[in-house]
């Protein structure tokens, strides 16, 4: 229920809701809180509007801490029972928060109790910092436990299994449900990353961290999908635990008119995929029948992917100007696949590009799974072999059977890029398979991220339209085309032969026309009389006697 600017009265490890304003501070309350317990972590938290929590009714710089996810942590003194915080906004209009207590004994390891970096002595939160590339969080070092009125242990003392160094951390991370942006959503599945059990419960382990490791971490950005982490610090030793404040983030701005989280992809987006997913579509279910169009669509990729790290690698140019680039380029690249074809008649080339292109598809699929988070891959030169050597495999493989390779490369590929148009209207995880793997082309510090992503209902359903699209378009032409003859003879030398079979034989109609100059000529011609003034009719001398 919800609690009123007043006092608001709280139970240990009990959540409560409550409208935080500007203007009348909220004070918060525990009593007879038990003589076992050394320490309480009070935290609040809010969807997008910054709250304060202190110690003091006037908040300072050591006692308070300012966000949407923030906490404090109090170190109790002998005899003490009751504790307090103040509560209260940065805006103007009520903000919907919730705020939960949690108690740890003397044992349990006291999450921040080792800051140097931050302003709070003991600071349990985590800070995170996002991009539309990668999510970095940070957090301070956690001491020992230790009894109430005692002495905190050292945290430079030593290194050994006495100290703060026998320490680990699990971070774990939790994708809110996708497509939903609503406060209430946000506050009930935030109480699942509160508390020890829970979170390990619903939240998904990412990495163990020891004392010796950075207390940093990065993973791939997800605009407009909710992710919340934290981070459970455990005491071998006396196997205890104790987590941090739980932080959250949308990887997007609510604020912002413009790409905000409610309306992520831009129109030059929307038009450029929407374009590629009907020339995909028509690909996948009649590409080696339009064999030409299918060298279109696959060179245009092709093209289109090099071009666009190109120019986004060496130039400073705007997203829209880069897409429309990209764009003219692709046409470019598959009108010269289709040229390269017509001149020199090489299946084998059109279907080393072919089997790239779905090499590419296939590699990016095989490092989307849970694989491509190993800590091998971390390393650029191990990613980039492996990825490369998985790309090659396809073309390689297909050699013997480039009509299975094309019908197969058209029917996947063709579908795929009808989910990526799909991905511009509905959020959905397939879209990372490629756009993960162009972050770490594009951004050298990308390999870093933990690049695991949510599958939902949504997922599966678009999954599933992705598998029956495909199925349906390789079986359809493998069907059509088990009588027709594997490809199209060599363009240039039809022409060729023609040419000369015109020249030869006067009987054909055809050796009659003129040649192309004079056609052009005559036309030309004909259309200048259209625009000459009509001459009088009748005689212009006047008749003989």
């Amino acid at each position: 229920f919800f609690c009123n600017a007043g006092l608001l009265e709280l139970s240990l490890g009990k959540f409560r809701s409550v409208l935080l304003n500007q203007t009348n501070p909220e004070e918060a309350v525990i009593r007879n809180i038990a003589s076992n317990v050394t320490v309480v972590i009070f935290q609040v938290h809010a969807q997008q509007s910054d709250v304060v929590i202190s110690f003091d009714k006037n908040p300072s710089v050591n006692s308070s801490g300012t966000g949407v996810d923030k906490g404090l942590v109090s170190i109790l003194r002998p005899q003490q029972s009751v504790c307090t915080w103040y509560l209260r906004s940065l805006v103007a209009s009520q903000v919907l928060s919730t705020a939960i207590s949690i108690p740890y004994m003397e044992k349990d390891p006291i999450p921040g109790g080792c800051n140097l970096e931050f302003d709070l002595e003991v600071d349990p939160n985590i800070y995170l910092d996002y991009t539309l590339v990668d999510i970095h969080i940070k957090f301070a070092p956690a001491n020992l436990g230790y009894t109430r009125g005692a002495n905190p242990p050292s945290c430079d003392s030593g290194t050994g299994q006495n100290s703060r160094w026998r320490l680990r951390y699990d971070v774990y991370r939790y994708f809110l449900p996708e497509n939903d942006l609503s406060e209430m959503v946000l506050m009930s599945h935030i109480q699942k990353m509160s508390e020890v059990q829970s979170i390990k419960a619903n939240g998904i382990k990412m990495l163990t961290l020891t004392t010796d490791d950075k207390t940093n971490v990065y993973f791939s950005s997800l605009p407009g999908q909710g992710v919340i982490y934290n981070i459970i610090v455990w005491d071998p030793l006396w196997n205890t635990s104790a987590a941090y404040i739980p932080v959250h983030t949308y990887a997007c701005s609510f604020a912002d008119l413009v790409d905000n989280c409610s309306s992520l992809s831009k129109l030059s987006t929307k038009v450029f995929f929407t374009a590629l997913a009907v020339l995909g579509l028509f690909t996948c279910f009649f590409g080696h029948r339009f064999w030409k169009t299918d060298l279109v669509f696959m060179g245009f990729i092709f093209t289109a992917f090099f071009f666009f790290v190109f120019i986004t690698r060496v130039t400073g140019l705007g997203y829209d100007l880069r897409l429309t680039l990209t764009a003219v380029a692709g046409i470019i690249g598959g009108l010269f696949l289709v040229a390269s074809w017509w001149r020199f008649g090489s299946v084998l080339l059109c279907m080393f590009v072919i089997g790239l292109v779905l090499g590419f598809l296939f590699s990016s699929t095989v490092f989307f799974t849970p694989l491509g988070d190993y800590r091998v891959f971390r390393d650029d030169v191990v990613f980039w072999v492996t990825f490369s050597s998985v790309v090659l495999m396809i073309p390689v493989l297909f050699v013997g059977c480039p009509r299975i390779l094309n019908i197969l490369a058209s029917g996947i590929v063709g579908s795929y890029a009808v989910i990526l148009a799909i991905a511009c209207y509905v959020y959905t995880s397939l879209a990372y398979i490629t756009l993960d793997l162009l972050r770490r082309v594009l951004n050298d510090y990308f390999s870093r991220a933990y690049t695991n992503v949510p599958f939902q209902t949504n997922d599966f359903i678009i999954l599933s339209v992705w598998t029956m699209l495909a199925l349906s378009g390789v079986t359809v032409q493998l069907r059509r085309e088990r009588s027709e003859v594997p490809f199209p003879p060599h363009p240039y030398l039809t022409w060729k032969r023609e040419r000369e079979r015109r020249s030869t034989n006067v009987l054909d109609p055809s050796h009659h026309i003129p040649p192309l100059r004079e056609r052009i000529h005559n036309k030309l011609l004909h259309i200048k009389e259209c625009f000459q003034k009509e001459q009088p009719a009748g005689e212009r001398t006047p008749l003989l006697l």
